[in-house]
């Protein structure tokens, strides 16, 4: 199964700026938060993960609730993004794995994602 998502790294500017920390809480984990404050300014950092969440929600294909938080997108010492899933998100995996990849530019964040038979 594959997903793909990409979104207007404005929209989440304009989101981060209204909700703050209301929504950074409901939708990145704390990992993830640390990740893209270290960029300046961190609207496409956010933007990117945010579009790799959804990407992986279409590629996962749930039959059971899974949260925001359930898909953690982190990067690895290359900064090559990789996910982890908790919760549902595990569960409705099973013995697969996930792969992402995810890319963006002043204006827009796109991701792919992709469940993978083992």
């Amino acid at each position: 199964m594959i997903g793909v998502d990409i979104i207007e790294v404005n929209r989440v500017e304009k989101v981060l700026e209204k909700w703050g920390a209301r929504f950074l809480d409901r939708v990145f984990t704390e990992k993830e938060r640390a990740i893209c404050e270290e960029r300046i300014p961190p609207y496409s950092a956010f933007a990117a993960r945010f579009a790799a969440k959804e990407a992986s929600f279409k590629a996962l294909r749930p039959s059971r609730s899974v949260g925001w938080t359930d898909i953690e997108v982190l990067s690895d010492e290359q900064g090559r993004p990789f996910v982890v899933v908790h919760g549902n998100a595990k569960v409705e995996l099973g013995k697969r794995s996930m792969c992402v990849s995810i890319s963006h530019s002043d204006h827009y964040a796109i991701a792919v994602a992709a469940v993978v038979e083992e």
